[in-house]
């Protein structure tokens, strides 16, 4: 078993009270079925800042994430497919994989 962090682009927060509600109980119910898979459950992102060589900063990240979870899987392949049901793409969103690479 490795660790892959999903992080999220676009998706964006829901306008009503209701659409929220929704919206987090489509996360808790893809959490639940993903169950001990969830290393973290991670959060959404805020303001950024972009710094680059140079040493010059910017307002925004350059890559647009919005958000990240962390999960275990038996392979890249197993935490895509587990990365599938993802409620932030339901709302126009996209999910990039990433396998964790220990260290020592």
């Amino acid at each position: 078993m490795a660790n892959y962090v999903l992080a999220y682009t676009g998706g964006g927060m829901a306008e009503s009270q209701a659409e929220q509600e929704k919206a987090m109980g489509d996360w808790m119910n893809w959490f639940g079925a993903l169950a001990e898979a969830v290393v973290d459950g991670g959060s959404p992102f805020g303001p950024a800042s972009t710094i680059s060589p140079t040493g010059a900063v910017s307002d925004g990240g350059s890559s647009g994430l919005s958000g990240y979870s962390i999960i275990s899987a038996d392979s890249l392949s197993d935490a895509v497919d587990k990365a599938k049901g993802c409620p932030v793409l339901a709302n126009g969103g996209s999910v990039e994989v990433y396998e964790v690479m220990p260290i020592g």
